[in-house]
């Protein structure tokens, strides 16, 4: 008897593992299949823009949109401690004066949390109501579920960047991008368990 239920208890264990794993590929699936191939015409306007630091091509887009008049400040969060704002914004030499008036620079933000936590700060004391977002396509779903849940008030309006390597060839076909999607897939499943198991936490 006790044999016997040994084994059925290794079936169902078996079971349930091989369910999940299923689970979690086709949720990989969903979630690489929702993200933008490639970047599409933007017109929407809000009060301010947030960017999250990462990817090269993350600011400069940013600051276009800012000179632009999409908004009216721009908040950079994430910056590493040791760059100066005359570093950033010597990369950005046709939109000097947009740096120089209308960009706040957050050294605070070490994770997309930080980021989302740092964005609530600005956005409050700026009394804004609207927020572009921009970061990689990858990274989107996992800044937008942060930064709803610290501002569920805020309209957020997403600007996904494309990066020429997702653009150029399918993800499928390089190991190096299909393990930075999975790995970001695994964040994403983890901010939002975490949560819907704590609600409160860093709210």
């Amino acid at each position: 008897m006790f044999a016997r239920l040994a084994r059925w208890i290794g079936f169902a264990t078996m079971m349930a593992g091989v369910g999940g794993a299923v689970a979690l590929v086709a949720g990989f699936g969903l979630f690489v299949g929702r993200l933008p191939a490639e970047e599409a015409p933007f017109d929407r306007k809000a009060d301010g823009i947030v960017v999250l630091t990462g990817a090269a091509s993350r600011i400069p887009d940013a600051i276009d949109l800012l000179a632009s008049g999409h908004g009216q400040r721009l908040l950079i969060t994430g910056v590493h401690r040791a760059t100066s704002a005359r570093e950033i914004s010597r990369l950005l030499p046709l939109n000097e004066r947009a740096f120089a008036c209308c960009v706040d620079l957050d050294r605070s933000a070490l994770n997309t949390l930080g980021n989302a936590i740092e964005a609530k700060r600005w956005v409050h004391a700026r009394g804004f109501r609207s927020l572009i977002v921009v970061t990689s396509s990858y990274h989107m779903p996992r800044a937008m579920v942060e930064l709803e849940h610290q501002l569920p008030d805020i309209t957020l309006i997403p600007f996904p960047v494309i990066s020429e390597k997702i653009k150029s060839e399918p993800w499928w076909s390089s190991s190096a991008t299909t393990r930075l999607l999975f790995s970001e897939y695994l964040k994403y499943l983890f901010a939002v368990v975490r949560m819907n198991l704590d609600p409160d936490f860093a709210a």
